[in-house]
């Protein structure tokens, strides 16, 4: 067996393992269509392969060849359409097709051309390379945030288009591709050719893997801190989030203000009325605050029926206009589940960050605000002044230390 040989059944091994491997994603989340389209890109690949080794054994190799390239760049085109769909953006089926089915034609009728022409060996290899280059435009308009590892993926989607598009000449370099079809795996190039396959395909999907992987750990550590009935994050999600604001807005010199609200009398409202007639009022202020956060900002459940929503670049002033605004919509909205004259109502603690204050104190102002709310009579909003001198000074005091 020859060196190419060996490599190529490495290569049909690999593909198979990654194929494997995406649709183990795949079946994590029966949502997850990047992760299915990527899996058959490589069981594509696997007959590529397949095709590839059993061509010595054709008298005429012609339809194998062009089968081979049809099979190879249809696995190009799957692997295009999983980052289509991972990275939001429609998949260009239309074109892709069509290129498909053109060069798929040219491929045909250039056999017909002497086997080392350059025009031959560049009709083989250079829509592999647009293909590539078709993904990494996909990454590259998507209009999401691309991340260290997805640009990882654009380079290497490039340096592996240029690999495509360097092949004729390689060839050229090493003497040609075999004097027929059926010597190709003999050849000297076949070896370079199919080593560069491994370690492309590898690359490629390595890296996308790791995209998939660091996708599925974000949306499990997402619903490990949401709240499901209200929608929001729950206490440590929020503190998390909140936290991180906190340092945000300290680098950037911006305001940042803590509103936490408590729902007034909520035991009299599940037992005069059931917890589900409880379950409605949660879900309502929750609503409130989620169409307030509006993705700037943060808001949580912190409580059974205790909400906070932490609001970057909003000064004390600010943030009591938005307490007292979200105070009187949620007093006048009809409730499910409660009688058609039956309002609630809520209390809410506001406080602004001060130089040298960290989360922890700012969130214990903004309870103490709360509790001057709850006690002054409720449904009403209450300011904390500030943080006192005592408070500031331990702060102060380690970090001059």
């Amino acid at each position: 067996m020859s060196g190419a040989n060996f490599i190529l059944l490495i290569n049909l091994s690999v593909a198979g393992l990654l194929a494997a491997a995406f649709m183990a994603v795949a079946f994590h989340d029966a949502g997850r269509a990047p992760a299915r389209w990527l899996a058959s890109g490589y069981v594509l690949g696997m007959a590529y392969f397949a095709i590839e080794f059993g061509i010595p054994a054709f008298d005429d190799a012609r339809p194998a060849v062009v089968a081979a390239f049809a099979v190879f760049l249809g696995a190009t085109i799957a692997f295009n359409a999983g980052l289509a769909h991972k990275y939001g953006v429609a998949p260009p089926w239309a074109p892709m097709l069509f290129f498909l089915a053109v060069t798929t034609i040219a491929v045909y009728a250039v056999q017909d051309l002497p086997r080392q022409s350059l025009a031959r060996m560049m009709a083989y290899q250079l829509p592999y390379a647009a293909m590539q280059f078709a993904g990494l435009a996909i990454v590259w308009s998507s209009r999401q945030r691309l991340a260290l590892l997805d640009r990882m993926l654009m380079v290497v989607l490039a340096a592996s288009a240029l690999q495509f598009a360097s092949k004729p000449f390689i060839a050229h370099a090493l003497g040609g591709w075999g004097a027929n079809p059926q010597a190709y795996l003999q050849s000297s190039y076949a070896l370079v050719s199919q080593s560069l396959g491994t370690v492309f395909g590898l690359a490629l999907a390595l890296v996308i893997l790791a995209i998939l992987v660091r996708d599925v750990l974000a949306e499990m550590t997402s619903k490990s801190e949401m709240d499901t009935l209200s929608g929001l994050l729950n206490r440590g999600g929020f503190t998390r989030q909140a936290e991180l604001a906190v340092l945000g807005a300290a680098r950037q010199g911006v305001p940042v203000t803590l509103v936490i609200a408590d729902l007034d009398h909520f035991k009299a409202i599940n037992d005069s009325f059931g917890h589900a007639a409880g379950d409605r009022v949660i879900e309502t202020f929750a609503g409130l605050l989620r169409e307030a956060a509006a993705g700037h900002h943060a808001a949580g459940r912190i409580g059974g029926e205790e909400f906070a929503i932490i609001l970057t670049g909003t000064n004390l002033a600010a943030a009591r206009l938005f307490a007292e605004g979200t105070r009187s919509a949620f007093g006048a909205l009809p409730i499910e589940g409660l009688p058609a004259e039956s309002r609630c109502t809520a209390s809410f603690g506001v406080a602004e960050l001060h130089a040298g204050e960290v989360f922890s104190g700012l969130m214990r102002r903004a309870d103490g605000a709360l509790y001057q709310a709850k006690n002054g009579g409720r449904d009403c909003v209450r300011v904390s002044a500030g943080p006192t001198l005592a408070e500031i000074a331990p702060i102060a005091a380690g970090r001059r230390s």
